[in-house]
């Protein structure tokens, strides 16, 4: 990671050398003072987490968080989880290209998951009003009617508990009563049009509800051209099924549905229930792909049309383009069948949670979580991006879970100086993973499919405890035991529903992983004023293990053990210059052991001497060491400014044998160097006609690598976004217009890459970001 780290630097220390000159200049101090007029006027406003199980102050919380409402949310003109990341340090979400489906990847300090399959767990811990979501599929969460998003960097192993090594982002819906009703109609660049809406009424006296909705469409930015008609002079024929000007279709579309229902039942007395109801339907094209480098070097019978057509650069589209030649088709050659998909990605999903409170007493309550969740997805991916048939495949997974989550709050002691939570977890999940799979790049492979079940179960229990031994210092601790079981059976069969003659071998074999752990934290928390705190803790995390989920033979279906982490961090907290400027850093220093990395060579489970092989083992170790800067500031009642700074070292120390990384390696989607910039200022208009806000938000990634080996041809460069918005609010708030422009420079980056050259599949393709985007929404509040 080659990164100009004198730059950063200087970077971080204008921004901490500018907030205390602020928080020490009598002339501001004089100014926002008189401005204030004894109100909380120009101030920033308190930020309520509830990350130690209890309502409390973030600069009181003694955990590295980001913490973004939902005014922030729409400043910065963002809409769905994966965006929010850009102003989040040492944080990388990012939605998955085609092949592999309506999943994304998520990575907090460098470590994390990027692979769909149910095999893996993920490594960031993803929760939606504290109900767990247990799948990387149908993470990109729309950004429906929140109040809050908190981003806890990790390890959060005892208080957020098993795959949360990396962190946990916890999503926080808006209750009724809390948030005003409101009407929202957008519309900007290729038709997009989007609905947002919601409603918060009282039914009686003690029933509240509260009813949000969302619907979002957009034409893609990609196009998928036919090669034949823009080709016409070569063998491969036309297949246009629709369109015109050789476009079959445009990918990247946005055609997204959502709903959500609360009821919160509160008579004044001590039990209070809530119930909360979810639906999500996406129906859209694949994710936008353009293909960066080809050169198929092997003997598979990948081309059907006859004539001399290898897969090369004759595919690729010039730097910077957003189509490509993809088809979707692999044609009958030599007693192979056509495969053939629409191109299209399609999950629906839906939940139901009941959350009980129960005051027992001044003192202790207890918190019950029930939740099931199930979703189903369909989608297919042509990953050569070419109309020649090299690799082809369909995906059908279908998903429920069920978690049971039991707290018990306490306090006790001289003014209740020592608070705990004891806690337990039951967790269940099962997927149904159906895949067909035409690989024609693989000499001698037939198309096979799947229908591999996969059952997972965790449980766990759980203490934390703070005790203030005086009004400044506090000790904090915590334990968690969880233990996992997971078993995931293969089927491996022919279209026809014969055992496959290479891979049969594998039909009805049950690999099974089980474990269990303990995770611990132990911090000191000091208050050296009323404006600055600092802490020091060490803390512990795992991510799960399971089974290979990709063997070629009976004998390689074998388990892989869990990532274990142990984190030392120690941070601050400030207000500064009577709460018109916040500063949060955080520094840690990482043990991280036991990698799941893939090894390509395994003899000792292989029935031959160089069989193929693709088996995770825990085959790596790294010493992982960074910092976070976060900051907000209001230098004058009606400015605001905020920023973040986060730098990561990853170092590999020890990897296992027959594992293609090498020790100055880096893992998937984990920059050295991350800020972002953001501003806006409230302008009064005359007449009292509202306020117009205009704002501006820059983000800097540094450059990533797509896998775990890395190679120049999977680095993401590093680039810089900036997105702009003008927002006019009317008197009393009824009316609200905005005009957005996002990507304002109309960069040209990737979101994600896809390289198969050390397959053997010779080629490389790329999710491209959106380019430049403007929006107008009008927005009517009741």
């Amino acid at each position: 990671m080659n990164e100009p780290v004198g730059f950063h630097a200087r970077f971080l220390a204008t921004i901490i050398l500018g907030l205390t000159t602020l928080s020490s200049s009598p002339i501001l101090l004089a100014q926002t003072s008189s401005g204030a007029s004894g109100n909380n006027n120009g101030k920033l406003a308190e930020v309520v987490v509830t990350a130690q199980f209890r309502k409390q102050n973030l600069q009181q919380t003694p955990v590295a968080i980001t913490a973004v409402n939902s005014k922030m949310l729409q400043a910065r003109s963002q809409t769905n989880i994966s965006q929010v990341a850009n102003e989040a340090p040492n944080v990388t979400l990012k939605p998955q290209g085609q092949a592999y489906g309506p999943s994304m990847a998520a990575y907090i300090r460098g470590i994390g998951q990027y692979d769909f399959d149910p095999a893996f767990e993920p490594g960031v811990g993803l929760y939606v009003d504290d109900v767990y979501y247990g799948s990387l599929t149908g993470s990109v969460f729309d950004l429906l009617d929140l109040d809050r998003v908190e981003i806890l960097r990790g390890p959060q192993g005892t208080l957020a508990g098993m795959n949360s090594i990396g962190g946990a982002i916890k999503l926080f819906s808006k209750k009724p009563g809390e948030g005003d009703s409101k009407l929202a109609v957008t519309y900007g660049s290729r038709h997009r049009l989007d609905f947002r809406g919601s409603a918060d009424f009282k039914v009686g006296k003690s029933i509240g509800v509260r009813i949000a909705g969302v619907s979002k469409k957009q034409d893609g930015y990609v196009k998928r051209l036919d090669w034949g008609c823009v080709h016409p002079n070569t063998p491969i024929p036309a297949n246009l099924a629709q369109g015109t000007n050789c476009v079959v279709a445009k990918e990247g579309q946005v055609d997204y549905n959502g709903g959500r229902i609360m009821v919160n039942w509160d008579n004044g007395g001590p039990v209070k229930v809530t119930l909360i109801g979810d639906y999500t339907h996406d129906d859209r094209t694949d994710a936008g792909n353009v293909l960066l480098y080809a050169n198929y070097q092997g003997t598979g019978d990948i081309n059907p049309y006859g004539g001399n057509i290898p897969y090369d650069s004759r595919f690729v589209p010039p730097k910077g383009s957003y189509y490509n030649y993809a088809s979707y088709i692999s044609y009958a050659d030599n007693g192979r069948a056509t495969s053939r998909a629409n191109g299209r990605t399609k999950y629906e999903g839906w939940g139901v949670s009941s959350t009980i409170d129960w005051d027992i007493n001044d003192t202790l309550s207890l918190k019950s979580i029930t939740a099931y969740r199930a979703w189903n997805t369909k989608f297919s991916n042509d990953d050569d991006v070419s109309p020649l048939a090299h690799s082809f495949g369909r995906g059908n997974l279908n998903y429920w879970q069920v978690s049971q989550e039991l707290r018990l709050n306490g306090s006790f002691g001289p003014a209740d100086q020592v608070e705990y939570t004891l806690g337990g977890l039951y967790f269940r999940q099962r997927t149904l993973y159906a895949t067909f799979q035409d690989l024609r790049y693989v000499p001698g492979l037939t198309p096979f499919q799947g229908n591999d079940p996969v059952n997972a179960e965790y449980k766990a229990a759980f203490g934390h405890v703070s005790w203030n031994l005086t009004n400044r210092l506090t000790l904090i601790g915590g334990l968690r035991y969880t233990s996992e079981n997971k078993n995931y059976t293969f089927s491996r069969r022919t279209r026809s529903g014969a055992l496959h003659p290479l891979l049969g071998g594998l039909d009805g074999k049950t690999g099974t992983f089980s474990g269990d752990r303990v995770d611990y934290r132990a911090g000191i928390q000091y208050n050296w004023t009323d404006a600055i705190m600092t802490y020091a803790q060490v803390s512990t995390g795992f991510k799960g293990g399971g089974i290979n989920p990709r063997p070629f033979f009976a004998s390689q279906v074998r388990p892989f053990g869990e990532e274990k982490l142990r984190s030392w961090e120690i941070g601050m907290k400030s207000d500064l210059w009577q709460h018109r400027a916040r500063v949060n850093v955080a520094a840690f220093y990482s043990n991280y052991r036991d990698i799941q990395l893939v090894v390509n060579s395994c003899p000792m489970y292989s029935p031959f001497a160089g069989a193929p092989c693709a088996l995770p083992e825990n085959a790596g170790d790294a010493h992982i060491k960074g910092f976070e800067v976060e900051s907000s500031v209001r230098p004058v009642e009606n400015l605001s400014i905020d920023g973040s700074l986060s730098y990561l070292d990853f170092n590999y120390t020890h990897i296992g044998q027959h594992v293609p990384v090498t020790k100055n390696m880096v893992p998937p989607n984990t920059p050295t160097w991350k800020w972002s910039l953001g501003a806006q200022y409230d302008i009064p208009l005359p007449g009292g006609m509202g306020t117009l806000t205009p704002r501006i938000d820059a983000s800097y990634q540094g450059d990533i690598y797509q896998n775990a080996v890395n190679r120049p041809i999977n680095k993401i460069k590093s680039y810089i976004l900036a997105n702009a918005r003008l927002t006019w609010k009317g008197p009393e708030d009824k009316w609200e217009g905005a005009f957005q422009v996002t990507n304002l420079t109309n960069k040209y980056y990737f979101l994600t890459k896809f390289d198969l050259t050390g397959a053997g599949a010779g080629f490389v393709s790329g999710q491209p970001g959106r380019p430049r985007e403007w929006a107008v929404t009008i927005q009517r509040n009741f």
